[in-house]
This record gives C-alpha cells, sequence and structure tokens, in this order.
C-alpha cells in the first residue's frame, strides 16, 4: 500500500487525478491533498473518506511514495526537489522540467521504460494525442515531418476560463458587454490563435512545446514540426489537425491498421456513416479518437487526419496515473 499526495487537489485536473486513482482501484494506504492558501481547510471526498486539503509546510512529504503534482510550473519548481530529498517520487503535470535532458518525459504507451524514481514530467496535452497516434506510424516507417494545428478547449486554462466561458455566453444572450479577464480577447462564439505566450521567434510556447516533446518522447530530432495552437469556445476535448509525411511509402489500409492496433487509440473513420471523431466524443472515453485519414493530394507518403483526445484525462491526469501504476509495479 502507498502514501501518496496530490497537490492542486481543488484544480480540474488534480480533481481528475484523485477521480481516476479512485476509479481504477490505486492501492493507497494514505492519501494527503494540498491546493493554495484559499482551498486549505476544504474537504475533499475519495473513496469513502473527507480528506482535508492541508498546507504546504516543512516535513509535509515525509513518509510519501509518490506526489502527482498539477499545481503550475513556479510550484513544482519549488517543492519537486523536496519531495526528492525526502525520498519520494514526483509525477509532475508541468513544463517546470519537462526539457531537462536528465528528467523523463513520459507516455507509458510509448516509453514507458524512461520511468525511475525522482521526477518524472507528464507531456503537454497535445502532445500525449498527437505522439499517440504518430508513435505506431513512426515505429512502421518513419516520419520525415508533421504540420498541426490544434483546436483547444478553455478545461485547459483551469476552471476560471470554463466560468468566463460561461459568462461571456450568458452576457452575449443578453446583449451585456463583455470584458474578458482570463483570455486577452472574447473566447465565446470565437477562435483565438494564441495558446501560451508567443516567443521571439513568432511561435507560442505551446507549439513550441509540440516540437520539444516529440523530439524528445520519440527520440528523433530529426523531425520537422510546425505548428499552430488556438484555443476554441469549447469546455472540454482538445482537437488537432494534422499533416505526416512519412519517410517510407504507406498504403492507407496500413496507416489505418497501424493506428488500431496500438493501445489507446481508436480509429474512428467511416465517411459514409458520417463516423468521425469531435471534441463531445472524447467525454465518453479515454481513448485518443482518430478520424478523417486521408492520404495528402499532392504529396507522396503524406496523409491528413483528425484526432481527438480528453485534455482534462488522457492529456493529463490518467496519464499521470498511468505512469504512478507502471511506478509501482516497478519499485514498490
Amino acid at each position: 500500500m502507498i502514501n501518496l499526495a496530490v497537490v492542486g487537489a481543488t484544480g480540474a485536473v488534480g480533481q481528475q487525478m484523485l477521480a481516476i486513482l479512485e476509479e481504477r482501484k490505486f492501492p493507497t494506504k494514505k492519501v494527503k491533498v494540498f491546493a493554495s492558501q484559499k482551498s486549505i481547510g476544504e474537504n475533499i471526498k475519495f473513496k469513502d473518506k473527507q480528506l482535508e486539503v492541508e498546507a504546504i509546510q516543512p516535513g509535509c512529504w515525509q513518509g510519501l511514495n509518490l506526489v502527482l503534482l498539477s499545481a503550475g510550473a513556479e510550484v513544482s519548481k519549488q517543492i519537486c526537489p523536496q519531495i526528492i530529498k525526502a525520498g519520494g517520487t514526483a509525477i509532475d503535470n508541468s513544463s517546470a522540467f519537462r526539457y531537462q535532458n536528465d528528467i523523463p518525459l513520459v507516455i507509458p504507451e510509448i516509453n514507458p521504460s524512461e520511468i525511475k524514481p525522482g521526477i518524472i514530467a507528464n507531456p503537454n496535452c497535445s502532445t500525449i494525442q498527437l505522439l499517440l497516434a504518430m508513435k505506431p506510424i513512426h515505429d512502421l516507417v518513419g516520419i520525415k515531418q508533421l504540420v498541426v494545428s490544434t483546436y483547444q478547449a478553455v478545461s485547459g486554462s483551469g476552471f476560471k476560463a470554463m466560468q468566463e466561458l460561461k459568462d461571456q455566453i450568458e452576457k452575449w444572450q443578453q446583449g451585456k458587454e463583455i470584458a474578458p479577464k482570463v483570455y486577452e480577447k472574447q473566447i465565446a462564439f470565437n477562435v483565438i490563435p494564441k495558446v501560451d505566450k508567443f516567443l521571439a521567434n513568432g511561435f507560442s510556447r505551446e507549439e513550441m512545446k509540440l516540437v520539444w516533446e516529440t523530439h524528445k518522447i520519440l527520440g528523433d530530432h530529426k523531425i520537422k514540426v510546425t505548428a499552430t495552437a488556438v484555443r476554441v469556445p469549447v469546455f472540454y476535448g482538445h482537437s488537432e489537425s494534422v499533416y505526416v509525411e512519412t519517410k517510407e511509402k504507406i498504403t492507407l489500409a496500413q496507416f489505418k491498421t497501424a493506428l488500431a492496433k496500438f493501445p489507446g487509440v481508436q480509429v474512428v473513420d467511416d465517411l459514409s456513416k458520417n463516423q468521425f471523431p469531435t471534441a463531445l466524443d472524447s467525454e465518453k472515453t479515454d481513448d485518443i479518437l482518430v478520424g478523417r485519414i486521408r492520404p495528402d493530394l499532392f504529396n507522396e507518403n503524406s496523409f491528413n487526419m483528425w484526432i481527438v483526445g480528453n485534455n482534462l484525462r488522457k492529456g493529463a491526469a490518467l496519464n499521470a496515473v498511468q505512469i504512478a501504476e507502471l511506478y509501482r509495479e516497478k519499485y514498490l
């Protein structure tokens, strides 16, 4: 039995972590929950218990085997070293450690052998769903280039963003003025081609995450990756339009078969029956859904497709819990 903690337990991803730990019957002896100062003293239901939200303070990590974090990069940078010093392992959902060479960046279906004691980084939600679909293709014939456009749900920005979308829809219906707060521009009935901060090269940090994390997780820095990340007025479920150029020739049937056989991926692609995945479909499954798969019209060895994934579950919380499960099997 394991002593475990969740940091950021009252947030959108933290709540999903606790729910998934319970759903998957993760064996725990003691569970502690931490959150921001305003949440201290609140109770969170977990299994048949009420867990009181605690304050982070000296000594609070002692005796913990695993700590799952979803509280932002700055918090993770401060407390992950403390967790390690106390003898625990940290599974961090922020970007704080993803790009350090000595920190594993793990998608369990792709690179489980990277899991080891210490800090384990959870990839970005958009990266997880992209690479689950790309890994079987890369293994089969190699990938030369990826062009990705993401359509990302507001839940990726947390509860405040979801509330802002609800409030803006209500104000629009009532003919009231809309004053954006979470996003720089109105998100209701709009699309915003900015996710995270813009960098000096003209790309946003979210777009560069897809580049950096694809190279690190697949172990191939020669893959050309270009991305455009867009925020859309959807509550749950990220969608991606993906163009992939392979190194060798592959048929459409081979492409689909490779995807369908890979764990965590479902092919939903029958245009004669209007079967293709949408963001709403991701609420019903933890698998990544892939459809609209078609050869490119002009470039050989190239395909286009549509990928959908639940950004809070497989894109964040579930991936972290799966890492915890594999860590437990190997080390505890």
